[in-house]
């Protein structure tokens, strides 16, 4: 599973469940995955913005992409595709930030359907006035901003001072009648600033969209790269297990099954502070897996702010360590190695084996 480094605070807020409840983490969920099909469209029309035209920024997604990705202050909302063209030739020698790229356009929706959600909210209860569990049972994705409102900012707070089942998904009956009655209690209606509650809001919005840039934009790009060169693979929730010589577990993606596995794939984003934790936690999954498995070509997608010291190491386990824009390239070499039996390709063959000791066994 590729989770960020960084803990949640708001771990209520990314509880995915029934898909069907607006939730701020399924309207992040949803528009990142829009946002990532426009970005590949981009992408391949562009040939990766290297041929960048005017023509191929006809929407203000796609002028977000390109200028989140540069990082320049220039504004999606006036720039014209001509001038997001030539700062894009101005900026070539900038590296393209792919995961602000496509952030860049989830922030801008999440915080907007906050602004909608947080009216809705003051609507629905007469400007703050009547909380009742009923409501809060019928709309359990309120409940970020109620917790706001009532000034309770972590899931661990809020287990505090509410019994029974609470989260954007699902409030219990016990749940729902103690947070009205906390509401009714501690909000002073005619004190309710709108404009700092969404503030304090955007520390639980970053959490959601880190947790997701994890979950889902780094395997997307991963599967994109997979599927351009016609690879069959496996994700991580769609077979059992890899077998192991300590234990089985799943990767991230395995290739071209998990019954005959020629190759799996992990993906891990981290920062410099936890990357030495990662390397080994990483590592030690490769010398399970390839031990086990001789044929088994270990690669690792790095994303993030890896030390050149960690990276290094690892690569003295995985047979490829490979960043995002590299994508392409490993894609074709996973290629050659699985259906053409390049076995150039396999680096490392590891000798991993738990054996009883015998001689123990003959007193």
């Amino acid at each position: 599973m590729t989770i960020d480094d960084e803990s949640l605070d708001y771990e209520q807020t990314i509880e995915e469940g029934d898909i069907g409840l607006p939730t701020l983490y399924n309207v992040a969920k949803s528009e990142m995955q829009r946002i990532i099909q426009i970005y590949l469209r981009l992408m391949q029309r562009s040939n990766s913005l290297n041929d960048l035209q005017e023509d191929h920024l006809t929407s203000l997604d796609e002028k977000i992409i390109v200028l989140g990705g540069l990082g320049t202050n220039l504004s999606p909302d006036n720039a014209t595709p001509a001038e997001v063209v030539q700062e894009r030739n101005r900026m070539q020698g900038v590296p393209f930030d792919v995961e602000r790229a496509i952030t860049a356009g989830v922030y801008r929706q999440v915080r907007l359907k906050s602004r909608e959600m947080l009216d809705l909210l003051e609507e629905d209860t007469e400007e703050f006035t009547s909380f009742t569990a009923d409501y809060l049972q019928k709309k359990p994705y309120m409940l970020p901003f109620c917790q706001h409102l009532a000034g309770v900012f972590s899931k661990a707070d809020l287990k505090k001072v509410i019994k029974g089942t609470i989260s954007d998904n699902n409030i219990s009956r016990t749940g729902a009648e103690a947070l009205a009655q906390l509401l009714s209690q501690r909000v002073i209606p005619d004190q309710v600033r709108k404009g700092e509650i969404l503030h304090s809001l955007d520390r639980t919005l970053e959490g959601i969209v880190r947790d997701l840039v994890g979950r889902l934009l780094l395997e997307s790009l991963v599967a994109n790269a997979l599927d351009m060169e016609g690879l069959s693979y496996k994700r991580e929730n769609e077979y059992p297990s890899l077998a192991g010589v300590v234990y089985d577990f799943r990767a991230d993606f395995v290739l071209p099954n998990y019954e005959q596995p020629l190759a799996f794939i992990e993906v891990r984003k981290s920062s410099s502070r936890h990357a030495s934790l990662y390397a080994k936690d990483k590592m030690f999954s490769a010398i399970n897996w390839k031990g086990r498995n001789q044929d088994l070509l270990g690669v690792l997608v790095v994303h993030g702010d890896w030390t050149n010291e960690t990276l290094r190491v690892m690569a003295n386990v995985f047979d490829y360590v490979i960043p995002l824009d590299r994508l392409d390239r490993l894609a074709k070499d996973l290629k050659a190695y699985i259906v053409h039996r390049d076995r150039s390709k396999l680096r490392w063959l590891i000798q991993f084996s738990i054996q009883p000791n015998v001689s123990n066994q003959r007193r």
